[in-house]
């Protein structure tokens, strides 16, 4: 694999100077995300094929091991607070458990089984979409997570370092990322995880921008959850209105912290209508707003 092998860029980096060693790091993670830039069709294709699954229903479902499972749990994991993506909607599956997160578990990544298990446990059908990464394309826990969910008939996203692989050729939706050799030969926490961290980026905010999580480069479905996020549910509904921070705070209130039925409170709408428009169309402020517009036309 070509992430297990050793670079001649790199084979005398263990008596290099501390600059020369961190300058070339740093170089080879411009690379990383070179390699996602090259397949970012691949990755727009795949976003438009999990809009459509995931519209209205339909639970998004990452999958790996070791880093790659870190990764994927933290992309996710970020998708609530930062969107409002529900969390009844989100599977979250790392080989080894939590306990993963904060140590290698030996033995889990070669699980098959337990990745079979957890699929079925999971009930995961055609309404969803399941995105595995693995930089090898073969790990057996990630794989068989692969192959049990696209059995089942939901969506599947293989993310992968190294090609030809299993993954790669099983999955709906293929994304390569031609990372090449390690800066330290096999370690691939360093440029394939830089470059799944940025695939896997990509993909989440793209989907969320669709599913019209994000209005004027506003997150607009961000969920107040502290006093840094109230404020800054306060400050975007100030630009977005005009109206000053003790009006925003107020209609914020009424909105029960939503961004969105606040926005159209203060266009004349009231709470319930605001959340039927909304549910209307598929939480799309842009569309709503219209909606109101030509209603208040109609009416004068």
């Amino acid at each position: 694999m070509s992430t297990e092998r050793s670079s001649p860029r790199y084979s005398s980096i263990d008596v290099w100077n501390a600059e020369d060693i961190a300058e070339s790091i740093v170089e080879s993670q411009f690379a990383a995300v070179a390699a996602v830039q090259a397949v970012h069709k691949e990755i727009a294709a795949a976003v438009v094929a999990m809009h459509a699954r995931l519209q209205s229903c339909g639970r998004l479902i990452y999958v790996g091991a070791g880093t790659s499972g870190r990764l994927a749990v933290q992309d996710g994991a970020e998708l609530a607070p930062t969107f409002g993506w529900p969390e009844e909607r989100l599977v979250l599956l790392l080989a080894g458990g939590e306990k993963a997160l904060l140590r290698s578990v030996e033995g889990a990544e070669d699980d098959a089984e337990e990745g079979v298990r957890l699929i079925n446990q999971h009930a995961v059908n055609a309404h969803d979409v399941l995105i595995a990464i693995a930089a090898s394309g073969t790990t057996r826990f990630t794989l068989a997570c692969l192959r049990q969910a696209k059995l089942q008939g939901a969506l599947t996203l293989g993310i992968a370092n190294n090609k030809p692989s299993p993954m790669l050729e099983e999955a709906d939706h293929p994304i390569f990322l031609n990372t090449g050799s390690e800066p330290i030969a096999g370690s691939t926490r360093l440029k394939a995880g830089t470059a799944q961290k940025v695939a896997v980026n990509t993909l989440s905010t793209s989907l969320m921008i669709l599913l019209g999580k994000v209005y004027r480069g506003l997150m607009v479905d961000v969920r107040v959850v502290n006093e840094k996020l109230m404020k800054r549910s306060e400050d975007i509904l100030m630009q977005l209105t005009g109206q000053n921070r003790n009006d925003a705070r107020d209609v914020l209130s009424r909105a029960n912290g939503n961004v969105k039925l606040a926005v159209l409170l203060f266009n004349g709408c009231d709470f319930e209508s605001a959340k039927q428009l909304l549910n209307k169309t598929n939480g799309q402020l842009e569309t709503a707003l219209q909606h109101l517009a030509a209603a208040q036309s109609t009416k004068a």
